[in-house]
């Protein structure tokens, strides 16, 4: 039986888009070719990119390489957890069912809404004057 190299996995969340590969590892994660916590040095960013490997506990069995692109920061991180969280269920079936309970497999569908015609944002209305 042949072992494939990777297993990939393409997450989105508000417009960025990260295309995951996950490799048997030691447990590096490498965003854009440098390490995460370089990258991402806020602790909830860096807490939610290993949700998806400490719920299914294997933290130290996969290297993870990340391309992401587009959006902010928050974006990206979202990002890249459910391309993780993806590629996991795709290794190994049995983890599907404890990545859905954590909710880790849905995508978050919340994008910013468009302004609108004679409005600041999409719903922010310029103040009222009286007179």
């Amino acid at each position: 039986m042949e072992t494939q190299a990777y297993f990939y996995g393409t997450g989105r969340r508000k417009t960025a888009t990260a295309r995951v590969r996950l490799m048997p590892g030691e447990g590096a994660i490498i965003v854009n070719n440098m390490p995460y916590e370089e990258r991402f040095t806020r602790f909830e960013h860096r807490r939610t990119i290993q949700q998806p490997l400490l719920v299914t506990e294997s933290l130290g069995r996969y290297n993870v390489v990340v391309k992401v692109e587009g959006g902010g920061i928050s974006g990206q991180v979202g990002a890249i957890s459910h391309g993780i969280a993806r590629a996991l269920s795709k290794s190994d079936e049995r983890l599907r069912s404890v990545l859905r309970q954590g909710g880790l497999l849905t995508r978050d569908s919340r994008v910013k809404e468009r302004k609108k015609v004679g409005l600041k944002r999409a719903r922010k209305a310029p103040q009222y004057t009286k007179r």
